[in-house]
């Protein structure tokens, strides 16, 4: 009897340790296995397991990112009753295939490792440590330490709640860290379904001490100061009795946070798609969702707005009706378009009279101007249509009587005075816009499509005419973040350059045309119709084009090294080109000039060869890039004539700069200046001698006359450098400079040159523009010198006089 007692006595504590072990018998957490509340130097955590704090007041674990259908998923940390996400390591960047680790190592670095992808660094110590612990506390906080040897705190190395989403727990911080170079500020979700951050972020302003709410960068409602125990704009009365509000302003940091005042009750304050900040156990504290920009009431801001929301009925949208004048339907399919975003829109255009979401997760806005689309409707499960009507007037109607005599008196001057103004200024525009029209007019069919891909796509699809995406300008818009100054990487001569990211993850380079830029709309078709037929490693990838409007895009591969000339002319950064790589990018160059010249498919002189036209991917291999001043030439063409020079003074031919007179010994010329750039490590006009201007092609004829060929050569590589190899590029590079195009080599014969050793080299002549002896040196533009981009995307045009 008494071991059958002991028996069921054992069973039992079995049993009662594996439900302690397991949170919840079924459910979400029934399926995964825990893992404690922490991870040591060499734990991991995977799809399959999560942590909890000791309370089991949140949990940790790679939530289900999107949608449950698909198998894409992010770290996050959740409210452990409800699985309500309440912080995402990596909203905008989800890991595929569910394969997350998440890992301490031996050195102290928490990072997410991933298939197919580098891992997520959330933090990585300049001193290494092992002696670290990853805890999530019951405040919600994910907290990485440093411990001494007895077990107790060192220092905190990183912790989440120095990375807000959009929800704010009690004691989690809004505003800046001085000390640490932090900004503590919620961003929004797109949709409730779709995490990738919105257009709403919830920030503490320092100087008004104030929480403010922007969409976009534009104010849409502010708190005003705190004043006792509540703040100035009246937030709700709960507010009083639930929250104790902290504002801190010192030397090291500037926040305002909150404590609750019931600490049995977890309070969140969620920044929502629709831009409400909300506590989900309580009362709404700001009502974004109804500034209008018409009205100031709760904090509300002032911003461009006639109209109003009236109704958001449920419609059926009636598929495929089609009114007298077409179909009244206009869609955006960006996926990182939410509600907020299509609201918006819909207030600001006054030829749209309804809006919805166009995708079931919330995303994506369609739009209607006609409200004869809409049929009436009780059923279950029918669109949510949004319609608008023009907002009343606030003002009292008799200051409209008393003014209404004076606004017609007004109205006819202000007619005759803009009739006058047009007809002085028709004479000169008119001429402008029909030859715009005409160069609009000769664009490729593909710039005026309508069948754009979208920003989820890569370009392999919806090609048409000369094999060139086309990007819809939405997609451009979100994978630049709206233009943003993070994107820019540059101004060149076409105008400024961005860095951009599609959903997909792929990288891609944007060079919006400025409106200020010399280039046109030629030198855009130009660019875009040629780059488009040539393929060659050594040649930059155009992936599309997007036009919208005025707006004249071209979208590349993005190349992570920047340009050559980023490299070349920096005094440190030049050191990571050592003699071996140089020969190779110089290499490299000449392949993809041979191919434009010789073998692809069409016979193309480059015109504009510089090193901030050189881009270095990777592997830091050369891509000859810019287009737009390029010439295709007839297979037996072998020279032509321009009374419009363009390119870059001192990469320039002499023939090419004097006379106009262009072939492929212009870029042999060119080449050959670069080549000098390569080897020295100077720009080809920063030589200077006392009795007259000197440029680098002078300066490496005068040393090579010497037998001080050497002595050209960048100091950071001279140690190191293969003497007769140097010497051999210098002597080729002389041949490439010669005075006389028929003298020079083809790039065929100079690349044999470079690389075979057996083949004899002529002795050079002495070079064009040596000595300073002609204007078109002296008067070189200096911001020419400094032009360039990070990513190397420039067009330079100059005519000569």
């Amino acid at each position: 009897m008494s071991t059958t007692v002991n028996l069921l006595k054992l069973l039992f504590m079995i049993l009662f340790s594996c439900l302690r072990s397991t949170p919840h018998a079924a459910g979400k957490w029934g399926n995964l296995t825990w893992a404690g509340n922490s991870l040591k130097p060499g734990d991991t955590l995977n799809s399959s397991s999560y942590l909890t704090s000791p309370n089991k007041t949140f949990s940790l674990w790679f939530f289900p990112w999107g949608n449950t259908t698909n198998s894409l998923s992010s770290l996050g940390i959740s409210d452990f009753a409800t699985n309500f996400i309440v912080w995402s390591a990596s909203p905008s960047n989800p890991i595929a295939n569910n394969s997350g680790v998440l890992t301490v190592d031996n050195t102290g670095t928490l990072k997410i490792t991933r298939l197919g992808s580098d891992p997520i660094v959330l933090h990585s110590s300049s001193q290494p440590t092992n002696n670290t612990i990853a805890i999530l506390l019951d405040s919600g906080n994910f907290v990485l330490r440093e411990l001494h040897s007895n077990g107790t705190i060192k220092q905190v190395l990183w912790q989440s709640f120095d990375y807000p989403t959009n929800t704010l727990l009690p004691g989690m911080k809004l505003g800046i860290s001085h000390r640490n170079n932090l900004t503590w500020s919620l961003t929004s979700w797109l949709s409730d379904n779709y995490p990738v951050p919105g257009p709403f972020s919830l920030r503490c302003d320092p100087n008004g001490r104030q929480l403010v709410i922007q969409k976009e960068g534009v104010v849409y409602w502010e708190s005003g100061v705190l004043r006792g125990t509540t703040y100035q704009n009246n937030l709700p009365d709960e507010t009083r009795s639930m929250y104790d509000f902290v504002t801190v302003s010192n030397e090291d940091e500037e926040y305002f946070s909150f404590i609750n005042k019931n600490q049995s009750k977890l309070s969140k304050w969620v920044l929502t798609p629709i831009g409400q900040m909300k506590d989900l156990e309580g009362p709404v504290i700001a009502r974004v969702d109804a500034c209008d920009g018409y009205s100031t009431n709760g904090g509300c801001k002032r911003w461009e707005c006639r109209r109003e929301i009236v109704s958001s009925d449920p419609f059926d949208v009636r598929s495929g009706y089609f009114v007298e004048d077409g179909d009244h339907s206009i869609n955006l399919s960006s996926p990182r378009l939410g509600f907020s975003d299509c609201r918006a829109t819909c207030l600001s255009n006054c030829s749209y009279v309804a809006f919805a979401s166009l995708y079931e997760n919330g995303t994506g806005c369609r739009f209607w101007t006609d409200m004869s689309m809409f049929l009436q409707s009780n059923s279950v499960g029918s669109t949510s249509v949004y319609t608008l009507s023009l907002k009343p007037s606030r003002k009292g109607k008799n200051k409209w009587i008393r003014i209404g005599p004076v606004i017609p008196a007004i109205a006819l001057l202000v007619i005759l005075i803009y009739t006058l103004c047009c007809l002085q200024r028709r004479k000169k525009v008119t001429v402008k816009e029909n030859s715009r029209s005409k160069d609009e007019q000769e664009l490729p069919d593909l710039v005026i499509s309508d069948k754009s891909i979208t920003i989820d796509e890569i370009p392999n699809d919806g090609k048409k005419g000369h094999d060139v995406s086309v990007f819809s300008y939405e997609c451009i818009m979100a994978a630049t973040n709206n233009f943003s100054l993070e994107s820019k990487l540059g101004e060149g001569g076409f105008g400024p350059v961005y860095r951009g990211k599609l959903l997909s993850g792929r990288n891609i380079a944007v060079k919006r045309l400025s409106r200020n830029s010399g280039q046109g709309i030629n030198e855009f078709k130009n660019e875009l119709i040629l780059i488009s037929k040539l393929q060659h490693t050594n040649l930059v990838k155009l992936l599309g084009c997007c036009i919208f409007g005025e707006e004249r895009m071209l979208i590349y591969e993005y190349m992570p090294n920047k340009s050559l000339n980023y490299f070349l002319f920096d005094s440190n950064r030049r050191k990571l080109l050592d003699w071996k790589k140089r020969f190779s990018i110089i290499e490299g160059i000449a392949q993809g000039l041979i191919y434009l010249h010789k073998y692809s498919r069409l016979k193309v002189i480059h015109r504009d060869l510089k090193a901030s036209n050189i881009l270095l991917d990777e592997s830091m291999n050369p891509k000859i890039s810019d287009f737009g001043m390029a010439r295709i030439f007839k297979q037996n063409e072998l020279e032509a004539n321009t009374n419009r020079i363009v390119g870059t003074y001192g990469y320039m031919s002499p023939e090419y700069a004097m006379e106009g007179v262009f072939s492929i010994k212009s870029d042999v010329y060119s080449f050959g200046v670069l080549m000098l750039e390569i080897l020295s490590g100077r720009r080809t006009n920063s030589f200077y001698h006392a009795d007259h201007v000197l440029n680098l092609v002078g300066y490496a004829w005068d040393l090579w006359q010497e037998g001080e060929g050497l002595e050209l050569v960048d100091l950071t590589i001279r140690d190191s450098c293969v003497e007769y190899q140097v010497l051999r590029c210098i002597h080729v590079s002389l041949l490439c400079v010669e005075d006389s195009a028929v003298d020079r080599p083809t790039m065929s014969d100079t690349l044999s040159m470079l690389t075979n050793e057996s083949t004899q080299l002529p002795l050079p002549k002495k070079p064009a523009f040596s000595i300073g002896k002609k204007a078109i040196e002296a008067n070189t533009p200096n911001n020419e010198l400094e032009i360039h981009t990070v990513n190397g995307l420039s067009i330079s045009d100059i005519d000569a006089r």
